[in-house]
């Protein structure tokens, strides 16, 4: 009997624990193909590409000192956000309609990359928990961006200071 009531305590206590992953489900059309973006370590810089004055074009992340692949196109005006040491994404919000409109990005100091003209719906992404962060992106593309989803972890960060 007493383990019993001991294995439903921890099984409690496992369930109870906080996750460490979340994901934001896709907004927009998603028409076209798909992209993911992801990389080694943290997210150390962000650059987007709009129309003048209209939808997102494209976007890219900075892995450390390593760009990814873009996602979408490079054409239209480019905007560019470089984080500083122990910064990091924490929100990804904006509008949609059949593209992603308006993107802006916030980091955990406050600072922010805005790019697109704002009409449509409107989103807002985040974590569940509140020491994660970005960690990579997925949506599709065609034309530009029709669809934008986040993932969010916690970045484990070895003794030795480096990231992973």
């Amino acid at each position: 009997m007493q383990v019993l009531l001991f294995l439903s305590v921890l099984l409690a206590a496992a369930c109870a624990a906080p996750s460490y992953f979340s994901f934001s489900p896709a907004v927009g059309s998603g028409s076209g193909s798909s992209y993911f973006i992801t990389g080694m370590g943290r997210i150390t810089a962000v650059r987007t590409w709009e129309n003048y004055n209209n939808y997102i074009r494209g976007i890219q992340l900075r892995y450390g000192f390593e760009w990814s692949r873009v996602a979408g196109y490079t054409s239209g005006t480019p905007k560019e956000i470089e984080l500083f040491d122990d910064e990091f994404i924490v929100q990804i919000s904006g509008k949609y309609a059949h593209y992603i409109q308006t993107l802006m990005i916030v980091t955990n100091r406050g600072r922010s990359l805005n790019a697109g003209q704002p009409s449509g719906h409107s989103f807002n992404m985040y974590a569940s928990h509140p020491m994660a962060e970005l960690r990579f992106l997925s949506g599709r593309f065609h034309g530009g961006l029709t669809a934008i989803a986040s993932h969010w972890a916690v970045l484990s960060t070895p003794t030795n200071g480096t990231a992973d």
